[in-house]
């Protein structure tokens, strides 16, 4: 499933980050993204876009095209 996909308060783990881009990948990575993380999904903007998730305690806003590219599997 995309993480894009999740609903708002669904705890997740991160599988894949192999359809991102490799700079984008490493930005995300030095900010706790990284496979096999847990991350929440903690609400959308108005119109769907950023999402608000939560990494290792950290808030990060990730934009909507970049979670549809990150594999996650519902824990």
């Amino acid at each position: 499933m995309k993480l894009a996909l999740l609903n708002d308060g669904v705890v997740a783990k991160i599988t894949d980050m192999s359809g991102l881009p490799a700079d984008t990948r490493k930005k995300l990575m030095v900010m706790g993204v990284l496979p096999n993380t847990q991350v929440t999904l903690i609400r959308r903007a108005p119109m769907g876009d950023p999402l608000q998730i939560s990494v290792r305690g950290v808030s990060v806003a990730i934009r909507k095209k970049l979670a549809q590219q990150i594999e996650v599997e519902v824990a």
